[in-house]
């Protein structure tokens, strides 16, 4: 589970800085920062989701501060 969430984090990151590069590339006069903006967010909303359904199904445990 901790190598799934840090390959999520990865793409998640990786998505945000395609989308610096079409942004300082394209200088706005193309829509492939708003698909790359796009990505991040549904890579967001599907890892909170698999973490959910990782936690109702046992898979992780919360462990509080230590």
């Amino acid at each position: 589970m901790k190598i799934f969430v840090a390959i999520a984090f990865i793409l998640i990151l990786g998505s945000l800085g395609s989308a610096l590069f079409f942004l300082m590339k394209d200088k706005g006069k193309s829509d492939r920062t708003v698909k790359a903006l796009a990505m991040r967010v549904g890579f967001s909303i599907t890892l909170f989701l698999l973490v959910l359904l990782a936690y109702r199904l046992g898979y992780i445990q919360p462990t509080g501060i230590r």
